[in-house]
């Protein structure tokens, strides 16, 4: 275990509902559903433990025992974070005063007490400032403090958690799959995820590139069914997400998740060449 915490601050921005997409991906993971110990581990909270606070609550509902860690570098944050926990346990704030959430300090080597492993490490908007060739180390790094079973989400989102991207990462530190997931109403394009895409593929969205045609296509399906429209956007997403897999790219799970604005595909139909 490092001396001190691995990694580089990030911006420390934070929203209220920001990462309620991930979150949601989180709590219907196979990872945390069947985890031993169903422990969540938020890394890189930003300057404010809100999201900590807004993942546990949803993941509770899915197994009263979940426990919620946050991890930031600086220590300003972490003292920040217990303070509105601290707040929380006296009555304050829109959460229960018993929600099972922790503040630590920590980055990359995701230090726990007692030779815990978490059953998911959630790490959005952590590696957007780090260069590429830096990403695999990373994911190695984090997903080696994993249980067996376990998950790394790893991802992107914009300020207002609309627009989201993320992949999830095994215990070796390998990709599996990734996730686009969007704000169906008043969306224009699926294609506008490229500005958020995970640091792995944010430039590799160009022609000749497999993520390129991934939304080159996924746009074409789109305006395809767009005679849809009159029945609602999430009408015209679920017909656009059919004849994505249709026309042979292998699209992961079903309706009930393409409803929501989930588009899952494996790691290998994005993979950079």
């Amino acid at each position: 275990m490092a001396s001190s915490p691995l990694g580089r601050p990030t911006r420390g921005t934070t929203g209220t509902n920001r990462l309620r997409r991930n979150d949601r991906w989180i709590a219907a993971s196979e990872a945390f559903r069947r985890a031993a110990d169903p422990l969540v581990v938020d890394l890189g909270f930003g300057a404010s433990g809100v999201t900590a606070f807004e993942l546990a609550a949803r993941l509770v509902h899915v197994r009263p025992d979940a426990e919620v860690l946050g991890l930031e570098l600086d220590p300003a944050r972490v003292s920040s974070a217990r303070e509105q926990l601290a707040e929380l346990r006296r009555g304050g704030g829109h959460f229960p005063a018993d929600l099972p959430v922790s503040f630590a300090r920590g980055g990359f080597e995701v230090p726990l007490p007692d030779g815990r492993r978490p059953a998911v490490i959630r790490a959005m908007n952590v590696l957007r400032q780090y260069d590429e060739a830096d990403v695999p180390d990373a994911w190695t790094r984090m997903a080696s403090r994993l249980a067996p079973g376990g998950l790394l989400v790893e991802g992107t989102c914009d300020e207002i958690g609309r627009i989201a991207s993320f992949v999830d990462v095994d215990p070796t530190g390998a990709p599996q799959r990734l996730t686009i997931s969007l704000r169906l109403a008043g969306l224009e394009r699926p294609s506008i995820v490229a500005e958020r895409l995970p640091k792995a593929l944010i430039h590799h969205n160009v022609p000749g590139e497999r993520i390129h045609s991934l939304l080159t296509d996924l746009d074409r399906e789109w305006e395809r069914a767009a005679g849809l429209s009159a029945f609602g956007a999430t009408q015209r997403f679920l017909a656009a997400i059919a004849a994505l897999r249709a026309s042979g790219h292998p699209v992961l799970g079903g309706r009930a998740r393409w409803r929501l604005g989930e588009l899952t595909v494996p790691w290998s139909d994005v993979a950079p060449d």
